[in-house]
């Protein structure tokens, strides 16, 4: 099967896939056009794309030409051949659009793979073939610290372990440090067969932040394992903008109705389907990203 990998610019999605042939990614030039043009129908971005690649080509500038084709799975479930550019022709291709929010895209799109998280996405993509995710104890705490331990192990120094020390994130302090160890053991007791319970178990958890980084992108993959286990579902987490789920995760201190909602509306049985796992992955790391500005 075909890797997939999406980003996120400005909530909308800028899809690539695997090249094997080439050993690199391609990127889909009709979703770059789409962000950067500001075109809210994917259609008419297909169009301008068109109408741009056949003036490139005109002015004998080879952006025009050197695109290649890949399929990409559409909204009705089939894939179709796309116009794809590696890396440097997708920078190319954005500095056809002059201004801020060309710049911005640049800026965000050479933003590394090679960064901690990055390198940690790289890893939780792998764990969908990893013998390792067989082994990961289900909504047991020692499940969550092999998640994080596997997606950050080698990059962080306290990939794994319990912090030691209070941590608070826009005013809200987590739980205390001195009495986390008690906090988590009666988190791992709490009960997991139904909706409310599992996301019931996920508040709290959010709530006591075991780790001093990382914690959310742990604890999305340790959520979705408790749900495939006990109900033979997982979040499709495209399905919740960024902007909703920190706010249903802000709110759900008080009260989970929101992110209770979020999630059941987000819910598919496709537990099995890699590209489901994939677009998980791209999407949970997306929320972790700072918010990008264009003025």
């Amino acid at each position: 099967m075909s890797k997939i990998s999406i980003r996120i610019f400005n909530d909308k999605e800028v899809r690539a896939v695997w090249d094997e042939t080439k050993n690199r990614w391609r990127f889909s030039a009709a979703d770059v056009v789409m962000v950067l043009g500001g075109h809210d129908d994917y259609e008419k971005a297909r169009n301008y794309w068109k109408w741009l690649k056949a003036k490139l080509k005109k002015e004998k500038n080879e952006l025009g030409s050197s695109a290649t084709q890949l399929k990409f799975m559409a909204s009705d479930g089939k894939k179709y051949k796309q116009d794809v550019f590696d890396a440097e022709g997708i920078k190319k291709l954005a500095k056809q659009f002059p201004g801020k929010r060309a710049n911005r895209f640049i800026e965000w799109f050479i933003y590394s793979d090679e960064t901690i998280d990055g390198q940690s996405k790289q890893k939780a993509y792998a764990l969908w073939a990893s013998s390792f995710i067989e082994n990961i104890e289900t909504g047991t705490v020692k499940g969550l610290i092999q998640i994080h331990s596997y997606l950050f192990g080698g990059l962080y120094d306290f990939a794994g372990k319990i912090r030691q020390v209070n941590i608070s994130k826009d005013g809200f302090k987590f739980a205390a440090a001195q009495f986390l160890d008690e906090t988590l053991m009666k988190i791992e007791l709490m009960p997991e067969k139904t909706f409310k319970q599992i996301i019931s178990k996920y508040i709290d958890m959010n709530i006591a932040h075991p780790f001093m980084e990382g914690n959310g992108r742990a604890m999305r993959i340790w959520l979705d394992m408790m749900l495939k286990k006990n109900l033979k579902k997982c979040v499709d987490w495209s399905k919740i903008s960024k902007r909703d789920y920190f706010r249903s995760m802000k709110e759900s201190v008080v009260g989970g109705d929101m992110i209770y909602k979020q999630i059941r509306r987000a819910l598919t049985d496709k537990i099995d389907d890699r590209e489901m796992f994939m677009k998980g992955i791209d999407y949970s790391y997306y929320y972790e990203e700072p918010d990008i500005v264009v003025e």
